[in-house]
């Protein structure tokens, strides 16, 4: 299985219901892209963040359901139009864990 983690650091700029949407709307993507197993995503509480200030974590069977994933319409509408014009900088992270889920 794969776990693919993303953290965004947005405009200082960036308004509330900017980043509220895009939480609703990566939280939504479950629903709509068949090849996510789970995905969580939200806003950053801890104070070692080094400004990232959201995170998504998504769970997928193999490499090829996370290449669907990514390039899902659903899921390129709410990079596109909302996350990209707004992110500063997005740092991603890709790995294989057990079955279980543990590591």
């Amino acid at each position: 299985m794969i776990e693919h983690i993303v953290l965004f650091q947005f405009k200082p700029d960036a308004s509330p219901e900017s980043l509220s949407a895009i939480v609703t709307r990566l939280r939504e993507l479950k629903g709509k892209i068949p090849q996510i197993l789970a995905l969580s995503c939200g806003e950053n509480f801890c104070d070692r963040a080094q400004g990232f200030t959201h995170g998504l974590v998504a769970r997928f069977q193999d490499s090829a359901s996370l290449q669907a994933y990514q390039d899902h319409p659903a899921h390129q509408e709410v990079v596109q139009k909302l996350i990209k014009p707004i992110a500063v900088n997005i740092l991603a992270m890709d790995y294989e864990i057990s079955e279980d889920g543990r590591g």
